[in-house]
């Protein structure tokens, strides 16, 4: 008999092999990470020509620049001459042009190749031909998007449509003015997991009363186990006696000012699928982007943004800061604690959710359609 035989309450989960399966993990790389609109940078990291990052998509690795014109472009990481990888550093930045470290191809910001040793006896090298492969790119709430698929899906529908579906418009997200906020921390944590585990913890708060207590004591109504996802438009207040979202419930660094009345004091938070994460409240926004780099390892870039002045100031930041970094570490330590587990012959079947999980059981039917299964 199975687990899900045991009460019509209970709904299965995923088997254990969607977590520990390398071959299920890379037909995740193909037809999700590869397939959809995936976030990689803050465009504020680019915000001259020249400068650039590099991420993990899929299997690919992407090269993300500031072009002359001003506008961000993204390239396959790839030199067209022999494959070696163009940029190896995470970030950095370059005056005119890339150039390969293998055999000194060179490229413009745009991508086109600009010279290379000898090619000047080889006039019918095509130099766009044989320029940088790109790939879709798009800007919204400050952050770059890059989409592998020679033909995107709806950015609208897919990116800003999963704003929508969460908050009910797209005016609630607009409020908080999240393209002209800063970077106040950015911390980058690597965890032992797989990217699914992660997503399915942020997705519930069942067990926001086991392993959250600093949480909990802001968002008194997490501890009955009800996500800020709960439902639409739906954003969990803060406690009496609660001021800011801080790790103490002290005072926060003042509202943002186009959050409205209804959001303060309020927390909302958002998956944007395959790998965002956004958290509103009034006086900052918390971003999380996660990097899927193995079936059992997963790079989460959290970012903690606030208005200018607040950063430009050197307003001290570490209360928000500490509140959502233990939030993190208690999260992903779970997800670290889960992962051994999805290997055991106990989960060979998979295991069960209660009904305020309902959201992970959507999530497994929407990756399972994704992967043809």
């Amino acid at each position: 008999m199975t687990m899900t035989n045991l009460s019509s309450s209970l709904i299965s989960t995923l088997s254990g092999e969607y977590y520990t399966d390398p071959g299920i993990f890379a037909l995740e790389q193909e037809r999700v990470f590869e397939a959809m609109w995936f976030c990689v940078a803050r465009a504020s990291d680019l915000s001259r020509p020249g400068q650039f990052r590099t991420c993990q998509v899929g299997r690919e690795s992407v090269l993300v620049s500031r072009s002359r014109d001003g506008s961000v472009r993204a390239f396959l990481n790839v030199c067209r001459h022999r494959g070696a990888k163009l940029c190896t550093e995470e970030s950095g930045e370059v005056k005119r042009a890339f150039q390969c470290p293998y055999h000194a191809w060179t490229y413009g910001l745009d991508g086109k190749l600009v010279a290379a040793p000898n090619l000047t006896s080889m006039p019918d090298v095509d130099r766009v031909g044989y320029g940088l492969v790109g790939v879709h790119v798009r800007e919204w709430l400050g952050y770059v998007w890059v989409c592998l698929a020679e033909v995107p899906p709806s950015f609208e529908e897919d990116v800003i449509g999963a704003v929508v579906e969460r908050l009910g418009d797209v005016e609630s997200i607009g409020n908080y003015g999240i393209d002209d906020l800063r970077v106040g921390r950015r911390i980058t944590y690597d965890v032992q997991a797989n990217w699914k585990l992660i997503i399915e913890n942020f997705m519930e708060c069942y067990h926001c009363a086991t392993i959250h207590p600093e949480l909990t004591e802001v968002l008194p109504e997490f501890a009955d186990g009800y996500a800020a996802q709960f439902f639409v438009g739906h954003g969990a207040e803060f406690g009496e006696g609660v001021e800011g979202f801080t790790v103490d419930g002290s005072e926060g660094l003042g509202r943002i000012p186009g959050v409205a009345e209804g959001q303060d004091r309020r927390y909302y938070a958002i998956t944007v699928r395959p790998q965002v994460f956004i958290n509103l409240v009034p006086d900052h926004v918390i971003f999380h982007r996660m990097f899927p780099m193995a079936h059992d390892r997963t790079v989460v870039e959290c970012d903690w943004l606030y208005l200018p002045h607040v950063v430009d100031g050197g307003a001290d930041v570490e209360r928000s800061v500490e509140l959502f970094h233990r939030v993190n570490q208690q999260d992903f330590d779970a997800c670290e604690r889960t992962q051994p587990g999805m290997s055991s012959r106990v989960y060979a079947s998979g295991g069960v959710l209660v009904p305020s999980e309902h959201h992970i059981g959507a999530f497994h039917t929407w990756l399972q359609n994704k992967l043809g299964a």
